[in-house]
């Protein structure tokens, strides 16, 4: 493979929001716990943690069947209220290389997307932030039918776009992140953060995109991808020859 096939630019790079491109899991996890000490139930870090990459309306239900006796969508839209809140007051906080690999995309017009099971009025805070149209569409929870993981909402970005999904780039920090850009057919870049995130083939694993320019990144999820189709390959061809 060479340099230039290695660098080849994506139809579109498809972005996770929360742990992925800012620093808002520590917020969410923080938010859920105030919530439900407010409603005398008690939850942990490791509760939070758990719901980390998850469609919203799942955690809701998730904290209704722990005793919060409120509708799961009155719950979501209380821990959103929250949540954007925060960031609205202080800024969003870019996990480390992130914004700078969205510029650097945005420069050279690559399409971007933030696909997120956040709702969009968080998503629009965000991508406020960033450059005048470095973000072209907005695929949030509240926008899909079924969130994470599975791929409805990445399969819907790339439908916006007009491009195919297996021409996209998706970046995620969470295993059920991963699960729905993988299954979509999207080349998946993992950056895990707060959770782990399984290994498997065909899925690119980078510990941060702090130094990792765009190149890097477009590089990572074509070698990742082109590796597993390799060993594909070679795991079909007796099979064929027989």
């Amino acid at each position: 493979m060479t340099d230039a096939s290695r660098t080849t630019r994506p139809a579109a790079i498809l972005w996770d929001l929360d742990g992925t491109l800012v620093d808002t899991e520590p917020i969410w996890i923080q938010v859920e716990t105030d919530f439900m000490t407010s409603h005398g139930v008690p939850w942990s870090h490791e509760d939070g943690l758990s719901l980390v990459g998850n469609d919203l309306l799942v955690s809701a239900e998730i904290m209704r069947g722990r005793g919060v006796d409120l509708p799961p969508l009155e719950i979501a839209r209380r821990l959103v209220g929250a949540v954007n809140a925060r960031v609205e007051r202080d800024g969003p906080v870019w996990r480390p290389g992130a914004r700078a690999l969205v510029e650097q995309a945005h420069a050279i017009g690559i399409p971007q997307a933030i696909v997120t099971m956040s709702w969009r009025v968080q998503a629009e805070v965000v991508a406020a932030t960033l450059p005048e149209g470095a973000i072209g569409q907005i695929v949030a929870g509240d926008m899909v039918t079924r969130g994470k993981p599975d791929p409805e909402a990445y399969l819907t970005a790339a439908e916006r776009f007009g491009v195919a999904i297996t021409d996209c780039i998706a970046v995620e920090d969470s295993a059920t992140g991963v699960q729905a850009a993988f299954s979509s057919g999207a080349r998946t870049v993992a950056v895990p953060y707060l959770v782990d995130v399984p290994a498997r083939p065909g899925l690119a694993r980078l510990s941060t995109l702090d130094g990792v320019d765009l190149a890097g990144l477009i590089a990572a999820a074509t070698d990742a991808a082109a590796a597993a189709a390799r060993a594909d390959e070679a795991s079909t061809a007796p099979a064929e020859r027989s």
